[in-house]
Protein backbone atom coordinates (compact mmCIF):
# COMPACT_ATOMS: atom_id res chain seq x y z
CA UNK A 1 0.00 0.00 0.00
CA UNK A 2 2.76 2.73 -1.26
CA UNK A 3 -0.11 5.28 -1.96
CA UNK A 4 -2.23 4.42 1.08
CA UNK A 5 -4.35 7.81 2.00
CA UNK A 6 -3.26 9.67 -1.23
CA UNK A 7 -5.47 10.73 -4.10
CA UNK A 8 -4.58 11.30 -7.58
CA UNK A 9 -6.02 12.71 -10.55
CA UNK A 10 -5.36 10.38 -13.88
CA UNK A 11 -6.26 11.50 -17.19
CA UNK A 12 -7.10 9.42 -20.24
CA UNK A 13 -7.51 6.54 -18.02
CA UNK A 14 -10.25 4.58 -19.17
CA UNK A 15 -7.52 2.33 -20.98
CA UNK A 16 -4.07 2.19 -22.27
CA UNK A 17 -1.20 3.21 -19.79
CA UNK A 18 -3.44 5.21 -18.33
CA UNK A 19 -6.09 2.59 -17.50
CA UNK A 20 -2.78 0.91 -16.00
CA UNK A 21 -1.12 3.82 -14.02
CA UNK A 22 -4.79 4.20 -12.24
CA UNK A 23 -5.52 0.53 -11.74
CA UNK A 24 -1.59 -0.06 -9.95
CA UNK A 25 -2.34 3.52 -7.98
CA UNK A 26 -5.96 1.92 -6.66
CA UNK A 27 -4.07 -1.44 -5.50
CA UNK A 28 -1.26 0.96 -3.88
CA UNK A 29 -4.41 2.37 -1.68
CA UNK A 30 -4.81 5.61 -3.25
CA UNK A 31 -7.67 7.21 -4.10
CA UNK A 32 -8.38 8.15 -7.95
CA UNK A 33 -10.57 9.99 -10.19
CA UNK A 34 -10.42 8.41 -13.33
CA UNK A 35 -10.78 11.48 -16.07
CA UNK A 36 -11.11 11.01 -19.81
CA UNK A 37 -13.08 12.56 -22.74
CA UNK A 38 -14.52 8.91 -23.19
CA UNK A 39 -17.45 9.82 -20.03
CA UNK A 40 -18.76 6.68 -20.41
CA UNK A 41 -15.61 4.49 -20.52
CA UNK A 42 -14.21 6.50 -17.85
CA UNK A 43 -17.72 5.13 -15.42
CA UNK A 44 -17.52 1.91 -16.57
CA UNK A 45 -14.09 1.08 -15.47
CA UNK A 46 -14.70 3.33 -12.33
CA UNK A 47 -17.19 1.10 -11.69
CA UNK A 48 -15.15 -1.88 -11.96
CA UNK A 49 -12.12 -0.71 -10.47
CA UNK A 50 -13.41 1.61 -7.28
CA UNK A 51 -12.22 5.24 -9.09
CA UNK A 52 -14.28 8.17 -9.33
CA UNK A 53 -15.14 9.06 -12.88
CA UNK A 54 -15.29 12.29 -14.91
CA UNK A 55 -15.48 13.51 -18.20
CA UNK A 56 -12.79 16.05 -19.54
CA UNK A 57 -11.09 17.82 -22.41
CA UNK A 58 -7.66 18.71 -21.23
CA UNK A 59 -7.36 21.06 -24.06
CA UNK A 60 -10.12 23.10 -22.24
CA UNK A 61 -9.52 25.26 -19.60
CA UNK A 62 -13.37 25.10 -18.08
CA UNK A 63 -12.93 21.15 -18.27
CA UNK A 64 -9.92 21.06 -16.34
CA UNK A 65 -10.81 23.54 -13.84
CA UNK A 66 -13.81 21.43 -13.58
CA UNK A 67 -12.03 18.46 -13.20
CA UNK A 68 -9.74 20.01 -10.31
CA UNK A 69 -12.82 20.94 -8.66
CA UNK A 70 -14.42 18.21 -8.68
CA UNK A 71 -11.16 16.08 -7.34
CA UNK A 72 -11.31 19.27 -4.39
CA UNK A 73 -14.68 18.07 -3.31
CA UNK A 74 -14.16 14.59 -3.73
CA UNK A 75 -11.15 13.66 -2.31
CA UNK A 76 -10.45 17.54 -0.08
CA UNK A 77 -7.24 17.62 -1.61
CA UNK A 78 -5.32 16.19 -4.28
CA UNK A 79 -1.91 14.76 -4.14
CA UNK A 80 -0.85 13.52 -7.13
CA UNK A 81 -2.07 14.54 -11.10
CA UNK A 82 -0.58 11.94 -14.26
CA UNK A 83 -1.05 13.83 -17.21
CA UNK A 84 -1.38 10.81 -19.28
CA UNK A 85 -3.93 11.95 -21.71
CA UNK A 86 -2.34 11.66 -25.48
CA UNK A 87 -3.19 12.33 -28.97
CA UNK A 88 -1.00 11.62 -32.36
CA UNK A 89 -1.21 12.55 -35.83
CA UNK A 90 -1.13 9.71 -38.62
CA UNK A 91 2.48 9.23 -39.98
CA UNK A 92 3.11 11.68 -42.49
CA UNK A 93 5.64 13.92 -44.09
CA UNK A 94 6.03 17.04 -42.00
CA UNK A 95 4.78 19.23 -44.65
CA UNK A 96 1.32 16.82 -45.07
CA UNK A 97 0.29 17.17 -41.70
CA UNK A 98 -3.02 18.78 -41.61
CA UNK A 99 -2.61 22.13 -39.26
CA UNK A 100 -6.06 20.41 -37.64
CA UNK A 101 -4.28 17.34 -36.51
CA UNK A 102 -1.59 20.18 -35.60
CA UNK A 103 -3.23 22.05 -33.11
CA UNK A 104 -5.10 19.22 -31.78
CA UNK A 105 -2.18 17.62 -31.10
CA UNK A 106 -0.30 20.53 -29.00
CA UNK A 107 -3.90 21.17 -27.71
CA UNK A 108 -3.82 17.74 -26.11
CA UNK A 109 -0.53 17.08 -25.67
CA UNK A 110 1.50 19.65 -24.89
CA UNK A 111 -1.43 22.30 -23.69
CA UNK A 112 -3.11 20.36 -21.04
CA UNK A 113 -0.07 19.98 -18.94
CA UNK A 114 -0.20 24.29 -19.04
CA UNK A 115 -4.24 23.78 -17.91
CA UNK A 116 -3.96 21.69 -15.21
CA UNK A 117 -0.54 23.35 -13.94
CA UNK A 118 -3.08 26.61 -13.69
CA UNK A 119 -5.82 24.93 -12.18
CA UNK A 120 -3.86 22.82 -9.67
CA UNK A 121 -0.68 24.04 -8.72
CA UNK A 122 -2.08 26.55 -5.89
CA UNK A 123 -3.73 24.01 -4.19
CA UNK A 124 -0.45 21.71 -4.27
CA UNK A 125 1.53 24.83 -2.88
CA UNK A 126 -0.57 25.35 -0.23
CA UNK A 127 -0.35 22.05 0.71
CA UNK A 128 3.34 22.23 0.57
CA UNK A 129 3.49 19.43 -1.19
CA UNK A 130 2.76 16.88 -4.78
CA UNK A 131 3.89 15.11 -7.02
CA UNK A 132 2.89 15.29 -10.67
CA UNK A 133 4.16 12.98 -13.32
CA UNK A 134 3.96 13.74 -17.31
CA UNK A 135 3.09 10.72 -19.63
CA UNK A 136 5.70 11.63 -22.65
CA UNK A 137 7.17 9.60 -25.17
CA UNK A 138 10.51 8.11 -26.45
CA UNK A 139 8.89 10.03 -29.57
CA UNK A 140 10.08 12.80 -27.59
CA UNK A 141 13.91 11.46 -27.38
CA UNK A 142 14.71 9.39 -30.10
CA UNK A 143 12.07 10.53 -32.55
CA UNK A 144 11.46 8.57 -35.86
CA UNK A 145 10.42 10.30 -38.96
CA UNK A 146 6.76 10.80 -40.71
CA UNK A 147 5.71 11.54 -36.97
CA UNK A 148 7.17 15.03 -36.62
CA UNK A 149 4.46 17.27 -34.60
CA UNK A 150 3.94 14.36 -32.50
CA UNK A 151 7.60 14.25 -31.82
CA UNK A 152 7.80 17.84 -30.87
CA UNK A 153 5.14 17.51 -28.81
CA UNK A 154 6.72 15.03 -26.62
CA UNK A 155 9.96 16.79 -26.79
CA UNK A 156 7.90 19.86 -25.63
CA UNK A 157 6.82 17.42 -22.34
CA UNK A 158 10.17 16.61 -21.13
CA UNK A 159 11.37 20.04 -21.11
CA UNK A 160 8.16 21.41 -19.35
CA UNK A 161 8.85 18.39 -16.98
CA UNK A 162 11.83 19.86 -16.10
CA UNK A 163 11.25 23.38 -16.05
CA UNK A 164 8.47 22.71 -13.54
CA UNK A 165 10.22 20.43 -11.71
CA UNK A 166 13.12 23.66 -11.39
CA UNK A 167 10.00 26.23 -10.13
CA UNK A 168 7.92 23.97 -8.13
CA UNK A 169 10.90 22.47 -5.87
CA UNK A 170 11.04 24.96 -3.22
CA UNK A 171 7.30 24.72 -2.77
CA UNK A 172 8.03 21.03 -1.97
CA UNK A 173 6.15 19.69 -5.18
CA UNK A 174 7.97 16.73 -7.46
CA UNK A 175 7.55 17.13 -11.41
CA UNK A 176 8.84 13.79 -13.21
CA UNK A 177 7.78 12.09 -16.58
CA UNK A 178 7.99 8.46 -18.40
CA UNK A 179 8.99 7.70 -21.43
CA UNK A 180 7.02 4.57 -22.84
CA UNK A 181 8.24 3.38 -26.10
CA UNK A 182 4.45 2.34 -28.17
CA UNK A 183 2.49 -0.55 -26.70
CA UNK A 184 -1.10 -2.08 -26.41
CA UNK A 185 -3.30 1.24 -26.76
CA UNK A 186 -5.56 3.04 -28.50
CA UNK A 187 -2.34 5.06 -30.36
CA UNK A 188 -0.85 2.01 -31.34
CA UNK A 189 -2.62 1.39 -34.75
CA UNK A 190 -2.17 5.32 -35.16
CA UNK A 191 1.89 5.33 -34.64
CA UNK A 192 2.39 2.77 -37.18
CA UNK A 193 0.04 3.66 -39.88
CA UNK A 194 -1.12 0.11 -40.19
CA UNK A 195 -1.83 -2.71 -37.45
CA UNK A 196 0.28 -5.60 -39.16
CA UNK A 197 2.16 -8.32 -38.04
CA UNK A 198 4.67 -6.88 -40.47
CA UNK A 199 4.28 -3.75 -38.95
CA UNK A 200 4.37 -4.97 -35.64
CA UNK A 201 7.37 -6.84 -35.91
CA UNK A 202 9.55 -4.25 -37.70
CA UNK A 203 8.32 -2.09 -35.05
CA UNK A 204 9.16 -4.57 -32.28
CA UNK A 205 13.22 -4.67 -34.09
CA UNK A 206 14.12 -1.42 -33.36
CA UNK A 207 13.59 -2.55 -29.07
CA UNK A 208 16.32 -4.60 -27.35
CA UNK A 209 13.76 -6.01 -25.28
CA UNK A 210 11.71 -6.76 -27.95
CA UNK A 211 8.51 -6.22 -26.51
CA UNK A 212 6.07 -3.29 -26.09
CA UNK A 213 5.32 -0.79 -23.05
CA UNK A 214 2.54 -2.68 -21.33
CA UNK A 215 -0.17 -0.66 -19.01
CA UNK A 216 1.25 -2.61 -16.18
CA UNK A 217 4.85 -1.16 -16.85
CA UNK A 218 3.57 2.10 -16.63
CA UNK A 219 1.78 1.47 -13.45
CA UNK A 220 5.25 0.25 -11.89
CA UNK A 221 6.99 2.92 -12.74
CA UNK A 222 4.07 5.83 -12.13
CA UNK A 223 3.95 4.21 -8.69
CA UNK A 224 7.54 4.53 -7.56
CA UNK A 225 8.04 7.90 -9.33
CA UNK A 226 4.67 9.07 -7.32
CA UNK A 227 5.41 7.61 -4.46
CA UNK A 228 7.40 8.98 -0.89
CA UNK A 229 9.94 6.59 -1.85
CA UNK A 230 11.43 9.12 -4.61
CA UNK A 231 11.02 11.95 -2.43
CA UNK A 232 14.32 13.41 -3.92
CA UNK A 233 13.47 12.72 -7.02
CA UNK A 234 12.33 15.34 -9.52
CA UNK A 235 13.22 16.61 -13.01
CA UNK A 236 13.79 12.83 -14.62
CA UNK A 237 12.32 12.04 -17.59
CA UNK A 238 12.38 8.07 -17.26
CA UNK A 239 12.33 5.59 -20.40
CA UNK A 240 10.11 2.85 -19.81
CA UNK A 241 11.33 1.23 -23.61
CA UNK A 242 13.47 -1.75 -23.10
CA UNK A 243 16.51 -0.37 -24.09
CA UNK A 244 15.03 1.85 -27.37
CA UNK A 245 16.28 4.85 -26.54
CA UNK A 246 20.04 3.69 -26.10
Amino acid sequence: MRLAGKTAIVTGAASGFGAGIATKFLAEGAQVMIADINGEGARAFAAETGGVPFRVDVSNGTSVSDMVQAALTAFGRVDILVNNAGVTHLPAPMEEVTEEDFDRVFAVNCKSVYLTARALIPHMKDAGKGAILNVASTAGVSPRPRLNWYNASKGWMNTATRTMAVELASAGIRVNALNPVAGETPLLSSFMGEDTPEMRAKFLATIPMGRFSTPEDMGHAATYLCSDEAGLITGVCMEVDGGRCI
